[in-house]
């Protein structure tokens, strides 16, 4: 959740000095970011398993021919998703392994599984 939300809910400002990680572990909310990376993991497990024929398979590994801008590169989809899977330990051969990926890559929010049928 936001931090101004979270803030507002327990009764604190930011003059009171209190982190929000010890907010976010009352609430028991994970950050954002984790949730993120959890979401990028499930779809590209989605998408590695899919058959390569279909577009978005195709448009994962497409390199567009220009010349690029001077400075730093643009943050691409593909670098953060490799920056995921090195925290989560995880190789893209593993996503045939539906079990194992879904362990490894749903660690941020243990309350709030999608398989709770």
């Amino acid at each position: 959740m936001e931090t101004k939300v979270l803030r507002l809910t327990a009764g604190f400002t930011r003059l009171d000095r209190v982190h929000i990680d010890s907010i976010r572990q009352r609430f028991g909310v994970t950050p954002i970011v984790e949730k993120l990376c959890e979401a990028h993991l499930r779809w590209y497990g989605h998408i590695f398993r899919a058959k390569g024929d279909i577009v978005r398979k195709t448009s994962l590994n497409i390199e567009v021919p220009e010349k690029q801008p001077r400075g730093r590169p643009k943050q691409r989809w593909l670098d953060t998703l490799h920056q995921d899977l090195k925290t989560a330990k995880l190789h893209p051969d593993q996503a045939f392994d539906r079990e194992k990926w879904r362990q490894h890559s749903r660690k941020a929010d243990p309350a709030a599984k999608w398989d709770k049928r």
